[in-house]
């Protein structure tokens, strides 16, 4: 068997290869390709060696059934008898002489006397933004999130980095003598406020902080023993002696201290001393914790036990309310899970694996943990006269296979990535994966909300779709960024973002700074629509600063495409579109070419394969 990165078939006519039966010959073989999915081409090939010879065949891929995507070549006896050796020499796919590199596109319109709703900028933001291209692209909010923050002391200034690297708590280097002013949190928050960039701070609400900046762990192998991996200089553990056996009974104070929500309220009183409050410029959002329906994996050390619904509510309302108490003006953000098992249940749930009768949950009327979160929030408003929760926050990471947070990989992952944005928005789009039904993220989101905690605002603020290396990754960005704004997301930050100059940075640039000099896409969201969005998706935004209207077309298609783009309502625009393009031709700028005319109120117009145009009319 043969396996290699998943390839596209429909640029290939034929399996083309030579085998030797050896001295012996007369093996019969049963030939199949792999699909991406992993299941074997039907129907398989048989073939036979023949002895002292070589002998070449060429094997149509219509005969395996036409897969359109390959993964692999396997070979399998015909028979059950033991068969001689053979050999295989020169096994190539042949490549068709006449591959058709364009064709015609699906019909797009644009209405620009349909005003939808306003973009929040917010959607645009990341996670702990590189500075240089946080200022070129006037990032609209930063986020302080991940493992580590959950145990950061702002006042030594040390995150313990959980199970991500052996449970160790690390200390910044920093002027010892000066925290806690000198700590890296306040360094972040200063950058930000300086370039007039909104901060996302996580607040801690696990009960434990780092006690000190001595680089102590959470599973030291000469306190708890061998385990099954250790850090380079093999002192700390992963705190699991082998694969199914974890370290038990090891103490939390080994490496950090209690706190409860006395510690959140001396650190948000301290920014706003600092920096100022929300509604001074100062930290205008907080985020309760991170993922803890993971705790009891990425912080076992301190958290070996899974989080419930009860104890979730009972850590998220005192903590809420000390935050609102020390800045009322700042907005508060939770439950902040990790992804769609979370939404629906806890981890005393998954923990559990009783999907039929979730223990839990089942205490808890059956109600999904989210919809249920929301419910105690608004019922401690109804009661207290206080909104302690002004964001529904969420994370989601496609579960497609090798996607998210995964470098392009071959045609059948690119091709994976592209369509898996479908599960941000489309109700009749089914996940192909093992969660097997519609997605339907934001619109969901918005779906509890409304029935739970009318009011509360969308944020998805880590997610990530990979790729951001490659031109494929970089199509798919501009798609969830054009999904953020047409289905009203409030905010997202993307995790891991790409390097200043990776294609996935300049999906971001065509929305932010398309022209080097701050041009932006619209923030009034107007009506468009594509007749195959999976082909070319549109986006449509007006400008308020100037009335421009601002277009972003994504051609994610392997072919060059003819299309005519609609444009109603244009009366008293110009018959020309500025035109920006950001695609193969260069991946290290965005090209602006000639201004595409507008003829009787449509462009017509060919968008080339895997790109990115963007048309900015003007009055």
């Amino acid at each position: 068997m043969a396996l290699f990165e998943d390839f596209a078939s429909r640029e290939y006519q034929s399996l083309q290869f030579a085998i030797h039966g050896g001295e012996q010959g007369g093996q019969e073989i049963n030939l199949a390709l792999i699909g991406e999915d992993g299941a074997w081409s039907e129907p398989s090939i048989r073939i036979k060696a023949e002895a002292d010879r070589w002998m070449t065949y060429s094997i149509s891929l219509a005969q395996f059934g036409n897969p359109p995507y390959i993964k692999g070549i396997i070979m399998q006896s015909a028979n059950s008898a033991e068969q001689a050796t053979f050999y295989l020499d020169d096994l190539t796919f042949i490549r068709k002489q006449d591959i058709v590199t364009s064709g015609e596109g699906p019909e797009l319109a644009v209405a620009f006397d349909q005003v939808v709703r306003p973009i929040d900028p917010h959607i645009y933001g990341l996670n702990f933004a590189d500075d240089q291209f946080a200022r070129e692209i006037d990032l609209p909010i930063n986020r302080w999130g991940g493992n580590a923050v959950t145990r950061y002391n702002w006042k030594v200034d040390v995150s313990n980095r959980a199970s991500d690297w052996y449970f160790l708590n690390v200390p910044n280097d920093v002027d010892e003598a000066d925290l806690p002013d000198s700590n890296v949190s306040n360094k972040f928050i200063a950058f930000n406020q300086a370039n007039n960039i909104d901060t996302l701070m996580t607040m801690p609400l696990i009960g434990w902080t780092p006690k000190s900046r001595a680089p102590d762990c959470g599973f030291e192998i000469a306190k708890y023993g061998e385990q099954q991996y250790a850090d380079p200089a093999e002192r700390c553990g992963n705190g699991m002696v082998n694969e199914d056996k974890a370290v038990r009974r090891n103490d939390p104070t080994d490496t950090s201290i209690a706190i409860d929500q006395s510690f959140v309220t001396e650190w948000v009183t301290y920014l706003t001393e600092r920096f100022g409050s929300a509604a001074e410029n100062g930290v205008r959002f907080y985020s309760l914790d991170n993922e803890p329906m993971l705790w009891h994996l990425t912080h076992r050390d301190v958290h070996p036990d899974p989080v419930g619904y009860d104890e979730l509510i009972e850590r998220s309302i005192p903590y809420a309310a000390a935050i609102r108490e020390a800045d009322p003006t700042a907005k508060i953000m939770g439950p902040t899970v990790w992804g769609w098992s979370a939404y629906f249940f806890s981890a005393i749930d998954s923990e559990a694996a009783r999907w039929s009768n979730p223990p839990d949950r089942s205490k808890h009327d059956d109600i999904p943990l989210v919809e249920w979160y929301l419910q105690q929030m608004a019922a401690y408003e109804a009661e207290n006269g206080v909104r302690l929760l002004d964001y529904l926050d969420l994370h989601f990471y496609p579960q497609s296979a090798e996607v998210a947070l995964r470098e392009a990989g071959g045609a059948g992952r690119q091709a994976r990535r592209l369509e898996s944005t479908r599960n941000l928005w489309d109700r009749d789009y089914v996940d192909k994966t093992w969660i097997d039904q519609p997605i339907y993220l934001i619109p969901r989101m918005r779906d509890w909300v409304d029935a739970n905690y009318p009011g509360t605002k969308l944020a998805l603020t880590e997610y990530n779709w990979g790729g951001l290396e490659h031109l494929n990754g970089a199509l798919a960005q501009a798609d969830i960024l054009g999904i953020f704004g047409r289905e009203g997301l409030d905010m997202a930050m993307l995790w891991d973002p790409p390097e200043r100059l990776q294609p996935g940075a300049f999906a971001f640039r065509m929305y932010r700074n398309y022209d080097g000099f701050g041009g932006k896409f619209g923030d009034q969201l107007l009506a468009a629509n594509s007749a195959d969005a999976d082909q070319l998706a549109i986006f449509a935004a007006s400008r308020r600063e100037d009335g421009a209207v601002t277009i972003m077309v994504i051609n994610k298609s392997l072919l060059d495409l003819q299309a005519t783009l609609s444009l109603d309502g244009m009366q008293g625009f110009s018959a020309e579109a500025q035109t920006y393009r950001y695609g193969s031709a260069d991946l290290l700028a965005i090209q602006q070419l000639d201004p595409t005319p507008v003829t009787e109120g449509s462009i017509n117009t060919t968008f080339p394969a895997q790109s990115i145009t963007l048309f900015v009319l003007t009055k």
